[in-house]
């Protein structure tokens, strides 16, 4: 097959792209520039995608012998990925950029160019595994080792995407491992740093990058009764689940601290409550989206059995989930079985079954039974 590697410049892309030409597949790699400000250099293990890495990448082609390319995707990264995050918190919800990115860079606008050069799979280091079922359809699964598992953040991925995606590291049973290959491979990321934080934002002040980019309007933080128990600065940002910075001037009646439940943009306003209160039992997702076909109980309304995650690297927690017709766009709702806490509107629950991801939506609302609706 001609393979088209995607190389982010770290350990586990380059194993990938060793382990494909290994296997005998034609293999090119390439960078995708997701900045027009390659000037800046990876701090530590913060950021991703800078001029450090194009170089470990080069590098890794050339020992390998492939040929190596970049391709300049900022414009579609900034439009896509970038400007939706600003978007999404300035509408008082808390995005997932890894999720956009995937979804529509590195399996929309990649695989999209590569599919039209001739390529058959786009191969990247993502921890997950591809199967293929008895009708030759393809699910996406768990990888091997459920502790670097990646499939939470290729949720996104449609059934058409996934007749071309390769992870080579799919049975790979730890990190250790791949750092070990790379050293017997003679690759100079072997000991690289794994990068961490949102890439664009490398020093990891979220709330001091938005602040440059949306109007930041003082306001009122309220308790969940709704008296006034404080001001900030700026409703924008803050997310579901916050307890430091809220700088209360007045303490609650129990002592506890109180964490962010809600955040109201339109009256910006902040409110905030005891921890208890963010446990939630039924979230509304939109924007669905199938990892392969889809379930038939999909098709029928049908109530089906799942886990539910919200969250990179967390506990996935029994539920059940159906998929409702309302005002005549498809809606997902999950009750959960343990209730979750800290979810936040704008943020992605990815279902599945066994290791099996089933599909993803974004979070729209999230109801707890000890509160109305969020």
């Amino acid at each position: 097959m001609r393979v088209l590697a995607a190389m982010s410049g770290g350990v586990d892309s380059a194993v990938a792209a060793a382990r494909a030409v290994e296997a005998g597949h034609d293999v090119v790699g390439v960078h995708l520039a997701l900045s027009r400000m390659p000037g800046t250099l990876r701090t530590g293990s913060r950021g991703c995608c800078t001029i450090e890495d194009s170089r470990d990448a080069y590098r890794a082609c050339d020992l390998l012998g492939i040929p190596f390319y970049v391709w300049d995707f900022s414009e579609r990264f900034q439009e896509d990925v970038v400007q939706d995050f600003i978007d999404e918190y300035a509408a008082g919800r808390t995005p997932n950029p890894c999720m956009r990115c995937n979804e529509r860079i590195k399996f929309a606008a990649l695989l999209e160019k590569a599919v039209a050069l001739g390529f058959d799979a786009v191969c990247t280091g993502h921890y997950a595994k591809v199967i293929t079922d008895a009708d030759g359809n393809r699910e996406l699964h768990r990888a091997a080792d459920w502790a670097k598992d990646q499939s939470y953040v290729l949720g996104v991925l449609t059934h058409e995407q996934l007749q071309h995606a390769m992870f080579p590291l799919a049975e790979t049973p730890s990190k250790a491992e791949v750092r070990a290959e790379a050293e017997r491979r003679g690759l100079s990321v072997a000991n690289k740093p794994d990068s961490h934080d949102i890439c664009f934002i490398p020093d990891g002040d979220t709330a001091g990058w938005l602040a440059e980019k949306i109007e930041m309007q003082p306001g009122d933080i309220v308790d969940e009764t709704g008296a006034k128990v404080g001001d900030h600065a700026g409703a924008n940002s803050f997310t579901v689940g916050q307890r430091r910075g809220l700088k209360l001037g007045r303490p609650a009646a129990d002592g506890k601290p109180r964490f962010v439940l809600e955040i109201r943009p339109k009256e910006n306003t902040v409110v905030v409550g005891p921890q208890a209160l963010l446990a939630v039992e039924e979230i509304r997702g939109i924007r669905i989206s199938w990892a392969g076909l889809p379930i038939a109980e999909v098709a029928t309304g049908e109530e089906f059995p799942c886990h539910a995650q919200v969250r990179a690297h967390g506990d996935a927690v029994p539920a059940r989930a159906r998929v409702e017709d309302v005002d005549g766009a498809a809606q997902l709702v999950v009750t959960l079985e343990e209730a979750m806490r800290g979810v936040a509107p704008g943020q992605t629950i990815v279902l599945y079954q066994g290791s099996r991801v089933l599909g993803q939506a974004t979070i729209d609302k999230a109801r707890s039974l000890q509160r109305v609706e969020l």
